[in-house]
């Protein structure tokens, strides 16, 4: 009889969208490494009509070489329902077109014969689970993983999956849905709102174009100081609101990433002392390993892991 020699399992098909921007690639089902050769990244317009959305999304999954599995990770910002594929973004500012739009059903005809199920899952998610599998989150059973960008985004990991409800856990997992300083929390940690107080702290911002959060952090590293306390009191006030759902949720661990953790000199100490202030000094702060490939990674577990999704 002649031995036969099983075929390794096909590279995994995935996608991080975003709103200026979608990724794809294959990622290496055995090493959880997305495939370098594979990474392909276009622009995106959120704004834009549903259709033009969808097709810039396909035109960057049809870039992927063939051969890969039919089974697609997807991470997608909300709100959205990921169980069906299908928009929720109505009065949020962005995707507002893929409102009530069937997205998974319009990826699967723009790519006939090489997508037969589409898994969704929050991109905080996807970030948080790729740095659970190949990254700081790894041998923390319990972990919180936080996207810092235009936003907050936010994911509460147990033994590798989100929990998305619960009183251990704010509404729908989310911490953009918190308070601080009796405001909502993205008043305050977000691009708008770092940008608001620099505006507030400094004498001269009338008559001068408001800089962007990347320029106020330059700012903040050559001296400025209304820039460094705008950063401070941003993430001390995220330490803060953060600290409780920490305890309920018994994280071991906080991982950073989005574009903002590039400032991480600056964010990691406001935010250890807003959580030191609430009693919570004792958990690790982390930034990600993996802060480009993690959502690439997460999609692909999901994809894997995820039997019963769409």
């Amino acid at each position: 009889m002649t031995a036969t020699t099983a075929r390794p399992p096909a590279p995994i098909p995935v996608l991080d969208i975003g709103g200026t921007h979608v990724t794809a690639a294959l990622v290496e089902p055995s090493t959880s490494v997305p495939l370098p050769s594979t990474v392909v990244r276009r622009s995106l317009s959120s704004d834009a009509a549903a259709d033009d959305i969808l097709d810039a999304i396909a035109l960057a999954a049809a870039a992927l070489p063939a051969g890969h599995s039919l089974s697609w990770g997807v991470a997608m910002p909300g709100p959205f329902d990921y169980a069906t594929g299908v928009g929720d973004f109505t009065g949020i500012g962005k995707f507002e077109s893929l409102s009530g739009v069937d997205v998974g059903a319009g990826l699967r005809e723009r790519l006939a014969g090489r997508a037969e199920r589409l898994r969704f899952l929050n991109d905080a998610d996807a970030f948080a689970i790729g740095e659970y599998h190949a990254g700081a989150a790894a041998g923390h059973r319990r972990v919180i993983g936080l996207t810092l960008g235009t936003g907050v985004g936010s994911s509460f990991l147990s033994a590798g999956r989100p929990v998305h409800a619960g009183p251990e856990v704010p509404p729908s997992g989310h911490v953009h849905r918190l308070t601080v300083h009796g405001r909502p929390l993205e008043d305050t940690v977000s691009r708008r709102g770092i940008r608001a107080h620099y505006a507030r702290l400094r004498a001269a911002a009338d008559d001068q174009p408001l800089p962007d959060v990347h320029d106020i952090a330059a700012r903040a590293r050559t001296g400025d100081a209304a820039a460094a306390e705008a950063f401070r009191y941003a993430f001390d006030a995220l330490g803060q609101a953060l600290a409780p759902w920490i305890d309920r949720f018994e994280a071991a661990a906080v991982v950073v990433g989005g574009s903002m953790a590039r400032s991480w000199h600056l964010i990691h100490p406001a935010l250890t002392t807003g959580l030191a202030s609430a009693a919570r000094s004792d958990v690790s702060v982390l930034p990600a390993q993996q802060p480009d490939e993690a959502p690439l990674i997460g999609a692909a577990h999901w994809a894997q892991d995820t039997p019963d999704a769409p």
